[in-house]
């Protein structure tokens, strides 16, 4: 199907759709169900299987019509597509509808205080209790995990074989008693990120996506899903609405938290926000500053760069190929572009690039005082490129992954290779 077909096809099921009088609940059920939700999953659950390029272009559609946008976050961005890569038909049944109509929203329960760049030393345990496992232990950097129910859960089931070898990924319920969020106050003022523990809670085995001990190759899944996400970048535009029972959003009006069409950027994916920069180097009359002016070409040049990377990769698939690798090196790109931005913005904006407002009623006292409203999104982004370079793998585990995987480099030397992982020491 060609781009104007998908974009024709999505347009016309809109018109014959759409209603902003709808309850966010019963909008997304209707659009979840149609497989506009996330089309680039497979037709049989929920999707239209169309390369992400061709998802993105929905995506746009659905805001350039004015319609509330599908739900995103973790769940359709790295649960469902681990679910339906490794989970069985009950599985599969029991989670991916819930997560394409946004009634439930999710979260990933993956890194420790002393297993983070080292995933598999993981130390949260979980114990055999019948058909159960109980679980304990500390996890952080938990993106939305304060208004999650459910997470994807890492937890080591058989501390007797090495560390790889004795892990399981579990869909976990946020709401049952013993799990504690609490939120991380982050630069940019905002608290995204939880650390959460976990005491004496609950998990059944038939909630082990992939099966038991095969964690760590399901959780490699999760991982090129984040990377390739996050490098391919997309966005929020046509609407506000979170997913899940939490957030509030789900018995509010439609149209009421729909965009007006808004244009999707893309952090690693050919995004746009060189044209803003533009405008705001010409508006405080540095567009001629030569530094700023080689910055902006690079600042486009790279975006460019991962469009034609994005087109590439879809003509191989086309193929049947691939491009060895492509999830980390679009997300090396991503960082590589965030911190460009970001120093190409502080440049641009000058005096303005050292305020920033840390709450909604300082925004607004900020805004009134300089009447440049729209330098807070900037100041915001500017704090928040110290992130990209770290979640969801550092930049180093990228270099690494590609050298040893890709590249077929010697890896680093390791002494725990073959060991029990109680035997070994551990990271904090």
């Amino acid at each position: 199907m060609s781009t104007t077909d998908v974009v024709a096809e999505v347009s016309a099921w809109l018109e014959a759709n759409w209603d902003p009088d709808l309850t966010v609940a019963e909008w997304w059920e209707r659009l979840g169900t149609s497989g506009w939700a996330v089309p680039s999953w497979p037709e049989e659950w929920f999707g239209k299987g169309l390369p992400r390029a061709e998802a993105l272009r929905v995506a746009q559609a659905i805001a350039d019509f004015g319609a509330l946008a599908a739900p995103g976050g973790l769940g359709t961005l790295l649960a469902g597509p681990t679910i339906y890569s490794h989970g069985d038909d009950d599985q599969k049944r029991t989670y991916l509808r819930d997560i394409v109509t946004g009634k439930q929203a999710w979260c990933q329960l993956f890194s420790e205080p002393g297993a983070g760049s080292d995933l598999a030393g993981l130390n949260c345990k979980a114990e055999k209790d019948g058909d159960e496992w109980v679980v304990n232990g500390q996890k952080v950097w938990t993106s939305g995990g304060h208004w999650s129910d459910l997470g994807m859960l890492l937890a080591r089931t058989d501390p007797d074989v090495p560390k790889h070898q004795g892990i399981t990924w579990f869909a976990f319920d946020m709401h049952q008693p013993g799990v504690e969020v609490r939120p991380l106050r982050e630069l940019t003022g905002r608290a995204m990120f939880n650390e959460v523990f976990l005491s004496d809670v609950r998990v059944r085995d038939d909630a082990a996506i992939g099966g038991i001990n095969n964690g760590w190759a399901v959780a490699n899944t999760t991982l090129m899903f984040e990377r390739t996400g996050l490098g391919a970048g997309g966005g929020g535009a046509g609407g506000s609405a979170l997913p899940g029972t939490m957030s509030g959003d789900l018995d509010k009006r439609a149209g009421d938290l729909a965009g007006g069409g808004d244009k999707l950027e893309s952090s690693g994916g050919g995004g746009k926000s060189h044209e803003r920069l533009i405008r705001f180097a010409r508006e405080n009359g540095v567009a001629d500053d030569p530094t700023i002016r080689q910055n902006l070409a690079q600042l486009y040049t790279y975006n460019q760069i991962s469009r034609y990377t994005n087109l590439r990769q879809r003509a191989l698939r086309a193929q049947g190929k691939d491009i060895p690798g492509l999830g980390n090196i679009m997300k090396l790109s991503m960082s590589r572009i965030l911190r460009l931005t970001r120093d190409t913005s502080g440049a641009i904006l000058g005096p303005y690039a050292t305020l920033h407002a840390y709450s909604s009623a300082d925004a607004a006292t900020l805004d009134a005082a300089t009447g440049r409203g729209e330098y807070g999104r900037v100041t915001e982004a500017m704090l928040f490129a110290q992130g990209p370079p770290i979640y969801g793998g550092t930049d180093e585990i990228q270099h690494n992954i590609i050298g040893e995987r890709v590249l077929g480099l010697p890896k680093e030397p390791s002494a725990d290779k073959g060991k029990a992982f109680r035997e070994l020491p551990k990271n904090g």
